[in-house]
């Protein structure tokens, strides 16, 4: 049996475990989270590093990107580097992979007509292949890095205008404490509801990483589209009692909870036996097309009607 554990420096309310069957393959499947603490994940790491198949590093992620740029984030470093014997990943081979194909799926089953739809990316150097893959397909896209990371009320409506600016301000960013830009402990369970209410007012689909679209998310919701990744059962009552009429998750559901992209990459990794710097876009690509994984469709209001 594989196992694959989620060290994450979120909140350990979101702790969560479970065993399933993947190719064939067993897994207990496990997220961790030390409650924002950095020096509690790393022991963890060294602790578990060479007893579990794969890591996945949550709560943070290694590397931002932007068009073909990538940039390394500092704090995430001694994460990666506690891991000498297990290897261990952050996301980001699914984000340019399945996130990608996700939203050709929705389109291509005609579950959501992305042409002309008003898309708030939460973080598109985050959720990079889903922002672009929103962009391929005709959405008219709100980025809001600097809103969500820098609490800045200054949206961007242009990938070439995100890339120009990341290229000069990213290199900084990444350099500062992971806490300021992202929701860690205990902060990932407050909620400011009032504070960007309109950006969310204006867009038909809140794309990107749940923990920033709960960072700010108003107390009504009705008729949007929701599409993202980890969420619990707790979350997914919040956004149904919000008004949401749609929830789409990258990730399957495994008892009721969508685990990261951290983790489903860690248990991509275990599978293919290989090293994760030797991953290619085709590896995952196959892998998927094998496993027959298919985003998570819920809909949380059925009175409201997709419109198409």
């Amino acid at each position: 049996m594989k196992r694959i554990v989620s060290v994450s420096i979120g909140s350990s309310t979101r702790n969560n475990k479970v065993e399933t069957e993947i190719m064939g393959e067993k897994f207990i499947i496990e997220r961790i989270g030390t409650d924002g603490d950095m020096k509690k994940a790393i022991d963890l790491i060294k602790e578990l590093d060479g007893k579990v198949d794969a890591f996945g590093m949550g709560g943070i992620d290694l590397y931002l990107y932007a068009g073909k740029r990538r940039y390394v984030i500092k704090d995430a470093i001694p994460l990666k580097n506690a891991a000498k014997k297990s290897p261990i990943v952050d996301g980001s081979g699914l984000k340019n992979t399945l996130e990608r194909r996700v939203i050709k799926y929705i389109h291509d089953n005609d579950i959501v007509n992305i042409k002309g739809k008003k898309v708030l990316m939460v973080s598109a150097m985050d959720r990079f292949g889903m922002t672009q893959s929103f962009h391929e397909y005709g959405a008219n896209l709100t980025l809001g890095d600097i809103i969500f990371a820098l609490g800045i009320p200054i949206p961007l409506h242009s990938l070439k205008l995100l890339y120009g600016l990341a290229s000069i301000i990213a290199p900084i960013i990444v350099k500062m404490p992971f806490k300021m830009l992202y929701p860690t402990g205990d902060k990932q369970l407050s909620i400011n509801s009032g504070k960007y209410e309109r950006f969310y007012n204006e867009a038909d689909i809140i794309a990107g990483d749940y923990l920033f679209v709960k960072k700010y998310m108003p107390e009504n919701l009705r008729n949007k589209i929701i599409v993202t990744n980890t969420v619990t059962k707790e979350d997914v009552k919040m956004l149904k009692d919000r008004g949401v009429r749609l929830l789409i998750t990258t990730t399957p559901n495994l008892n009721g909870r969508s685990f990261g992209t951290n983790v489903m990459e860690a248990v991509l990794v275990s599978l293919s036996g290989k090293k994760p710097s030797e991953m290619e876009p085709e590896d995952y690509n196959r892998l998927l097309d094998e496993i027959g994984f298919e985003p998570r469709i819920e809909y949380l209001n059925e009175e409201a009607v997709i419109e198409k």
